[in-house]
């Protein structure tokens, strides 16, 4: 055997030494100039508690550190939250280009100044986290035929008992609210039922100095009217003598149902709410008085309504041409006048009848949602900002009582005049959507103004909404946000 095959013979005998570790690889970031440290005289490695430095206040100084870059931390957390910046994450953190700061996870409630966190800033835990949301909002198909038809039997009774009374005789069904949208989230036990009674040769003048409020007088020479029994002296309909008429009629009506319930009266509500219960689960029913007025929309109504670059002129002027709705509601005292008329026989304006047709056909392309069409997200991102609002409500029912959810349609419906194309809600950016609308709500509560999608004189956040349950709520959001929305997973 030569010499060299006895050399190959002899390696392949011999067992592979171990490669020698390098020094800076152990633990403990040993010098490498001293060797290997033994195992059991290794420092552990301690994690830090921040390594800020300290300014000339004794406090931590802050990196600057965007909205975005803090959500894209919050989707996928490091292992150190306590603070650690040495390591494998803040290294990848670095060589991600991430702005990582052990004091950026200090304070939940840092303003967010951004419009929008770029759609790379999105984890996939975020979207996790959304999509399952929807799922468990979906509402079971059966769950909803049976409380339609329950819905139907109710309020088909009522429109019959109206019909027996003379100012009632013209009365119609008009069904709106959130059942009908199509956003309506987790069950179907909230629904609402406008009955609409259709006045003619009515003159409309305006209560309040926002246009929401109005007061209805019948045109002079008009021949007897069916509704002369709530007229004032002044000639005006008093809403509040309508409205008891109205719950009596309704009382009646659902005698013959054991399992209906007529709630108490609320102050300054235009509904006569009933709760049903049918099997096992407790259903409301709203039903509303409203007249029916076929006449131009008001004045105030002429800035509003921005649907032109969105849906298209044409569709507005459609819109435009149907009647609108006045519902007895006010605001305040209800014995408080104004030029001898009491609040409470003041209506308010309503266009929830095309609300219910802009959200049934909200593309910009007349094929978007369609079976065969492009998916949007407009829906889906209201209906998340329903549910953040409403368990937000639960969480905290003495600081958020005063907030609706019908701020949250209101907070979409501006978003979809402001960023019109159908490529600008796609189903697949849900969570770069839903956070825009996130920080398009947190700014109209930071600022106190959210003006009515209709009639851009009245701000929805001004009445009752202090600055105090206004912040309250823009912190409780933004928290969630930061924290990629941790009520959703409880």
């Amino acid at each position: 055997m030569s010499g060299r095959a006895r050399l190959r013979n002899d390696r392949a005998k011999s067992p592979p030494q171990a490669r020698p570790k390098s020094p800076t690889k152990a633990r403990g970031r040993q010098n490498p100039s001293l060797g290997a440290v033994p195992k059991s005289q290794q420092v552990p490695n301690v994690r830090s508690t921040g390594s800020a430095k300290k300014g000339a206040d004794g406090e931590g100084t802050k990196k600057a550190c965007s909205p975005a870059a803090r959500l894209r931390s919050c989707a996928s957390p490091p292992r150190n939250p306590e603070g650690n910046t040495r390591g494998r994450h803040a290294k990848n953190a670095r060589k991600n280009n991430k702005c990582y700061s052990p004091d950026s996870a200090k304070s939940p409630f840092e303003k967010i100044t951004e419009k929008s966190p770029p759609k790379s800033c999105v984890g996939a835990p975020v979207d996790k986290v959304l999509q399952s949301t929807l799922d468990k909002l979906k509402i079971r198909k059966t769950a909803q035929s049976n409380s339609a038809s329950i819905i139907n039997c109710v309020v088909d009774e009522i429109i019959k008992r109206m019909k027996r009374s003379d100012p009632f005789q013209a009365v119609k069904e008009l069904r709106t609210g959130s059942y009908y949208e199509k956003v309506k989230i987790s069950e179907p036990d909230e629904f609402d039922v406008m009955l609409t009674v259709p006045v003619e040769r009515v003159e409309i003048q305006k209560f309040d100095e926002d246009g929401a409020f109005y007061t209805v007088a019948l045109k002079r020479g008009a021949s007897k009217n069916a509704l002369q029994d709530f007229l004032q002296s002044d000639g005006t309909i008093s809403a509040d003598k309508m409205l008891a008429e109205f719950r009596r009629i309704v009382k009646q009506a659902v005698k013959s149902f054991p399992e209906v319930e007529v709630e108490r009266k609320k102050k300054g509500c235009p509904a006569v709410t009933l709760q049903i219960m049918s099997d096992g689960l407790q259903i409301g029913l709203d039903v509303v008085l409203s007249l029916e007025v076929h006449s131009s929309w008001p004045e105030f109504t002429r800035d509003g309504f921005k649907i032109d670059a969105w849906l298209g002129t044409k569709v507005k002027r459609e819109f435009k041409f149907q009647p609108f709705y006045l519902v007895p509601k006010y605001e305040g005292r209800g014995n408080e006048e104004k030029e001898g008329i009491c609040a409470k026989d003041a209506w308010r304006i309503s266009f929830s009848h095309v609300e219910k047709g802009i959200l049934k056909n909200h593309g910009q392309s007349k094929t978007c949602c369609e079976s065969h069409g492009t998916q949007c997200c407009r829906k889906p991102c209201l209906k998340l900002l329903k549910h953040l609002l409403h368990l937000l409500k639960q969480k905290h029912p003495k600081e958020l009582s005063k907030f609706c959810s019908y701020l949250a349609k209101t907070t979409l419906l501006h978003a979809c005049s402001a960023r019109v194309r159908d490529s600008d809600w796609e189903l697949a950016r849900l969570s770069d959507c839903f956070q825009q609308l996130l920080d398009d709500f947190v700014r109209h509560l930071r600022n106190g103004k959210l003006y009515n999608f209709f009639i851009p004189t009245q701000n929805l956040l001004g009445f009752s909404c202090d600055k105090k349950s206004r912040d309250f709520l823009a912190d409780c959001v933004e928290q969630e946000w930061n924290n990629v929305f941790p009520i959703f997973r409880e």
